[in-house]
């Protein structure tokens, strides 16, 4: 097999049929698909449902190899022209979108300062799915809620972050005096949606404190979660970083037993970061520090 082939098939994966690679690729039809046949010749099965124009299962497993192949390709010349001082190139980074939110545009500030040739491309997606983007080749490097199952990363912890109560300064609660997991029992939350990594933290928080949360309704996402309960339709347990722009009406309370959010890091096990992802991880660990000393609920990863 070749790179030709390789490149083949994951532009067919992007562009969904042999027509979206071609142009993709600057080449003709034809083309693309001799390189599908030899390569499906040598390895002895179907890469492409010539039908649907989507990857078979031996396809997408071949697809996943074929990513990491193209970015260890692309990382040697990054890394030759950081020998001489220069870290050039691209990032594909891939983030939670309520991190994101503030994490992104200080990230872009320091690149410019201290790495001006690094060129941030941004994912957002939950966890789950940049962990399979990661493992897959099709990011370098994400910013993900731990834990996160997938044997194909490494991980390591940069922050800590408080889980709060979201209410009206006019709840019966608001002047409660300090909260504990059992006076949420039967207030009616926004809650996010079951089964999510999230909600299973708080369900396991107040089974643990004897309690159990009711939900008004469940929602997936928590920017919607929070912009729902600033327009009134009830209180919600939301990452603190979550919550911008609150009008006075509103507020933010600890509650205690409630967890904290482990913030941290995913790199694919195999092969090296190049230069420019090296570059990135320096500054996201540098940034991260600088804001969790200065924001009253971000801590040091535990």
């Amino acid at each position: 097999m070749d790179l030709r082939q390789l490149a083949a098939l994951v532009a067919i994966a992007d562009h969904g049929s042999f027509s979206g690679a071609a142009a993709a690729l600057h080449t003709v039809q034809s083309n693309v698909s001799g390189h599908i046949k030899r390569l499906e010749r040598e390895l002895g099965a179907e890469l492409v449902d010539r039908q649907t124009g989507q990857l078979t299962e031996e396809g997408r497993a071949v697809e996943a190899r074929a990513r990491a192949v193209q970015a260890e390709i692309d990382a040697v010349a990054a890394d030759l022209a950081a020998l001489h001082q220069q870290v050039l190139g691209s990032v594909r980074l891939g983030m939670i979108s309520t991190t994101a939110r503030w994490l992104v545009p200080l990230l872009l500030d320091s690149l410019a300062v201290a790495h001006p040739g690094v060129r941030l491309v941004t994912t957002e997606a939950t966890s789950s799915a940049l962990g399979a983007l990661l493992a897959n080749g099709g990011l370098d490097c994400a910013v993900v809620n731990l834990p996160l199952n997938n044997p194909e990363l490494r991980l390591r912890p940069l922050f800590d972050e408080d889980i709060v109560l979201l209410l009206p300064v006019d709840h019966p609660l608001a002047n409660a005096g300090p909260l504990h997991m059992k006076d949420l029992e039967g207030l009616e939350l926004m809650l996010p949606a079951p089964h999510t990594g999230f909600r299973e933290e708080l369900d396991h928080a107040a089974a643990s404190a004897g309690t159990s949360l009711s939900a008004k309704a469940d929602i997936d996402g928590l920017r919607l979660l929070s912009f729902l309960t600033l327009r009134g339709y009830g209180p919600s347990l939301l990452p603190a970083t979550t919550v911008t722009d609150m009008p006075d009406t509103y507020r933010t309370f600890n509650v205690a037993g409630l967890p904290l959010r482990h913030v941290g890091m995913a790199l694919r096990k195999r092969g090296r970061p190049n230069a420019p992802t090296r570059a990135l991880i320096d500054v996201l660990e540098d940034v991260t520090e600088r804001h969790v000393a200065c924001h009253e609920h971000l801590h040091r990863a535990s």
